[in-house]
């Protein structure tokens, strides 16, 4: 696609799929291996699980079966994981596999309906440790290209003892391969960042290399057209990037394009027939879609495809399969945690679904191979014969069986099967979760609904419909979080300490002030009035000074002017700001408490009791501290490992922790030092959070999982030992999410320090528990963000919450707020009456001795706004004339009178007095005499030729 010649696949436009057209049953999860996690032929889909350690597959249909629902089966192909996998060209039902069991199996599928065979049709030893990669050759049948960890092998399946040619031994991991469409020669990338390019049957080492990526992260290697090559990868930056390169040349690349910052790895597919690349990142919700040419521009973006959750594996359906009357010129398969998400790329055409394009859909590759894998060997380079796509030009399948003779089938004995289908093996298959409430797509459902006799379903069979077919729905979907004008910031904050522990928010915030670590020597902290917004002064401020480096701070609930600030020397200090803010430095604390051993990472303020503290540190224990007294009141054990965060219970009777021992604890403090409960935590061991959620029910923990991919995990808060009851899969990103949560709306906001987007989601305690809702983004990554009480929310805009984001120099104030129609109404179904957080239920002396209470509670409603609910009801206005107006028939006497009648109101109304009537020397009956005889005529004149219009 060059600047003076426009493609045709320029607008190609992605569409996904409904979501009753989702793959369901889905279960994916995260896996350490080089391959795509899903394959598709133009029949069978085969996917990794997580279960059984990876050993089994998912197998799924491209098309629904004949009750419009997919079948999910499963097939056990190895004892450990299956790191690859790929589908004949040439058989839509012959699959090859390979595990980290160090043996690759060729399997024959059968219909996910049906048993599939126990046994492999065919196992290879290649005997050189876990195989990691394996494709079809593309012309020849029977021929592979095996990846172990650093040598790729060519192997003869019909010669089962060894490879045809074992290639020259890489240096370091073997990250990808990619044959040739022509299959002369076979391509891969590696962890030694070289690129080599060899010819298997004239020589064992490559005809061509070179050290051309720039970083030893993943990257993936692919044939384009001809002689061009597309590797993805990471530049010096850590950046993504892709590469287009000329084969004769690895020394320099043709074209680069950055894709921005993220670690997961880009998996590349290209279309050979229309030039078109596309590229999905491990862990990303976008797919990219670029057309490679061989002239400048080489690569030029077509689409960005937004998907609604992470991709675990990605995989592009045969030309053969798609639906070329609706112009689909490829057709996409995301793998996500529980679904597989179909992706249509179209390219919009006037006549399309009634037409066939040919100028979009070239002869493509047929599905008989060229020659034999010795053919091949011997030198042969006989090409794949092509086919039509136009569907008078292909062969037609076979009729689908109707309900009653498949059941009279699979009531038959087992002979009638399919050869190659045994039945000795019990697959777990389960019909897709398409929902009963779908509509159905038979014909008899069809014909009912353009007869007009279906009867109307209840409102609530409605209901049901409608989320089954959309999903759950929440009131705060489409949530919006807008930045508060540029008066309401602060700016020019200079030497702000950006390298606070992952366990410490950042900064910290009351309804008054914002205490903000500075990078200057001494721990010093600056404590920031919110009501003096503006720019800051360029001389020096007043600060707190606590002589050693901050790990933690935090203000007090119950008193605006107190902050207890946690060291690197294990000590924690409360200082007291005076009224009206900082006006010199402080240096003395007003208390410092004393008994860690090791450093102090964490603390929390009781949410209850007044003066009770909450303190982690690395000497693995958490203490209470009794502010009243300056003691130390309760040390809990119990951790193996630093606490990554803690959480008291919204009652304040309990306490939870996230550590990095893989639990997640419950403390009874005042009963037992020892955990009241203990369960498995998140996988991964680069930090974590937990807050209570649904009136304490349940316990919220983000962390990562085993692939350093940043998750959301649901416990119950009186069985943690069960495990998570759901988790959802957010992002690859190294930053742990901080979340803070209301209690009035179940809404959870999460977001990193460094991140651009804050994530948003209702969380219900029943399925699905996670309702995503519409995120924010900054336009620059932020170093922290945290929230204001919910007394400062502006209930007149609708503000469910308000946010404080830190930047390189700037405090500015984020507000999230619900769309809605009748805001000069108080929204009472969003503002339910919320605690008065600013006064302590309890003392601290009253808690330690086993007292509890409860916050009392007030309305958000100003006194001169009535309740939506009591608004009064409107009458429904008819927005347009009913049809009956547009539909009635005119005669043509009528349609002539209506156009007389319009002529005459332009002309002007013959009742109005004319200005001439004022005037004197003229007589009335002379007038009308003289002058009405020729306006009569221009009527009568109009009139004519009316009439000759109509007849003519």
């Amino acid at each position: 696609m060059n600047r003076f010649k426009t493609s045709k696949f320029k607008n190609t436009t992605p569409k996904i799929a409904k979501k009753d057209e989702w793959i369901n049953n889905v279960h994916a999860g995260s896996f350490s291996s080089q391959g795509n996690h899903i394959k598709a032929s133009s029949k069978l889909v085969a996917f990794n699980t997580d279960q059984a350690g990876g050993g089994l597959l998912g197998l799924t249909s491209v098309l629904p079966g004949s009750n419009d629902q997919w079948i999910v089966a499963q097939i056990s192909c190895h004892s450990d994981l299956v790191t690859d996998m790929d589908f004949s060209p040439f058989n839509e039902s012959l699959m090859v596999t390979c595990s980290a069991d160090e043996t690759v199996k060729l399997w024959r599928l059968c219909d996910p309906e049906q048993e599939q065979s126990g046994s492999p049709e065919l196992t290879l030893h290649p005997g050189q440790g876990r195989v990691e990669l394996v494709h079809f050759h593309p012309t020849s049948s029977g021929l592979l290209a095996i990846g172990t960890a650093k040598s790729p092998l060519i192997w003869d399946t019909s010669r089962q003892d060894a490879p045809l040619a074992a290639l020259e031994q890489h240096s370091d991991l073997l990250q990808s391969l990619s044959w040739k469409q022509d299959g002369s020669l076979l391509a891969s990338s590696c962890k030694d960042k070289m690129l080599r390019v060899f010819d298997p049957r004239a020589q064992l080492t490559p005809v061509q290399s070179a050290k051309s990526l720039q970083n030893n992260k993943d990257s993936r290697i692919l044939w384009a057209k001809d002689d061009q090559l597309v590797t993805t990868g990471f530049d010096m930056m850590r950046s993504r990037e892709v590469r287009l390169w000329d084969s004769r040349k690895l020394s320099s690349s043709i074209s680069t394009v950055s894709l921005g910052t993220s670690s997961g790895m880009l998996i590349p597919l290209f279309d050979e027939d229309t030039g078109l690349l596309l590229l999905a990142g491990i862990g990303d919700t976008g797919i990219d879609c670029f057309e490679i040419s061989s002239s400048e521009p080489f690569l030029s973006q077509v689409s960005h495809c937004l998907t609604d959750a992470s991709t675990r594996g990605v995989a592009m359906v045969p030309k053969l399969a798609l639906d070329v009357m609706s112009c689909e010129v490829m057709r996409v398969l995301q793998l996500t945690d529980s679904c597989i998400v179909p992706v249509s790329y179209q390219v919009p055409r006037k006549h399309s679904g009634q037409e066939f394009h040919e100028d979009l859909y070239p002869d493509t590759l047929g599905s008989t191979p060229a020659m034999s894998a010795e053919e091949w060997w011997k030198g042969g380079n006989k090409q794949v014969e092509k086919v039509s796509l136009h569907p008078d030009k292909r062969p037609k399948p076979p009729t689908k069986q109707t309900a009653g003779k498949k059941d009279m089938a699979s009531s038959g004995s087992k002979e009638d099967q399919p050869r190659g289908c045994s039945t000795s093996s019990s697959p777990l298959s389960t019909p897709s979760s398409s929902s009963s409430a779908a509509p159905s797509r038979s014909p008899s459902t069809t014909s009912g609904l353009s007869s007009g006799f279906v009867p109307s379903p209840s409102p609530s069979q409605s209901t049901k419909a409608i989320q089954s077919l959309l999903g759950p729905s929440s009131k705060f979907r489409h949530i919006q979080g807008v930045v508060m004008h540029r008066d309401t910031h602060i700016t020019n904050i200079r030497n702000l300490n950006l390298t606070t522990p992952g366990e410490c928010d950042g900064f910290c915030v009351n309804r008054q002030r914002v205490a903000v670590p500075l990078s200057i020597s001494g721990g010093q902290i600056a404590v920031l009035e919110r009501s003096e917004p503006g720019r800051l002064p360029e001389t020096a401020f007043p600060t707190i000074q606590n002589s050693v480096n901050v790990a933690d701070f935090s203000w007090d609930p119950f008193d605006t002017h107190r902050l207890a600030v946690a060291g690197d020397d294990a000590k924690i200090r409360v200082w007291r700001v005076p009224k009206g803010g900082l006006k010199e430095t402080i240096t003395e604390p007003e208390l410092i408490l004393q008994g860690h051993t090791e450093k102090i990472y964490s603390i929390k303020f009781h949410p209850l009791a007044s003066g009770i503290l909450v303190s982690s540190s690395y000497d693995f224990t958490v203490r209470l501290w009794n502010l009243e007294s300056g003691e130390q009141v309760k040390v809990l054990t119990g951790h193996e490992d630093q606490v990554f965060g803690m959480a008291w219970s919204p009652d304040g009777k309990l306490l939870a922790t996230v550590c990095k021992d893989g639990k997640v604890r419950i403390y009874d403090p005042r009963k037992s030092t020892a955990p009241l409960q203990e369960g498995p935590g998140p996988e991964g061991h680069r930090g974590a959070r937990v807050v209570w959620v649904c009136d304490g029910k349940y316990l919220l923990v983000s962390g990562f999982d085993s692939r350093s991919e940043r998750g959301l995990y649901l416990y119950p808060s009186d069985s943690v030992a069960s495990g998570p009851l759901a988790s959802t899969s957010v992002n690859v990103s190294p930053s742990t999410l901080i979340p803070f949560y209301d209690p009035d709306t179940s809404v959870a906001f999460l977001t990193g320090k460094g991140d651009t987007r804050v994530y948003i989601y209702e969380l219900v305690p029943e399925e699905p528990y996670f309702i995503e809702c519409s995120s924010f983004n900054s336009p620059e990554p932020h170093k922290g963000m945290v929230f204001l009480p919910k007394t400062e929310c502006n209930v007149r805009d609708v503000e469910i919450a308000v946010g404080l984001m830190l930047t390189k120099t700037t405090i500015e104030p984020v507000a999230f707020r619900v769309p809605r129609v009748k805001k000069e109404f108080f929204q009472d179904d969003v503002y339910i009456d919320t605690v008065v957080w600013w006064e302590p239920a309890l003392t601290a002396s009253a808690w330690l001795s086993g007292s509890n209470g409860q916050h009392k509670k007030m309305s958000l409603k100003p006194k001169d706004m009535t309740p939506v609910s009591e608004a009064p009801k409107e009458a429904p206005v008819r927005k347009y004339l009913p049809s009956s107006v547009y539909l009635e028939e005119k005669t043509d006497e009528q349609k002539k009178e209506e156009l007389l009648s319009a002529m005459v109101a332009k002309l002007g109304n013959l009742d109005d007095p004319l200005p001439q009537e004022a005037f004197e020397g003229v007589d009335e009956d002379e007038w009308v005499s003289e002058h009405m005889p020729g306006f009569y005529t221009v009527l009568k004149r109009m009139e004519l030729g009316f009439s000759i219009f109509m007849t003519g």
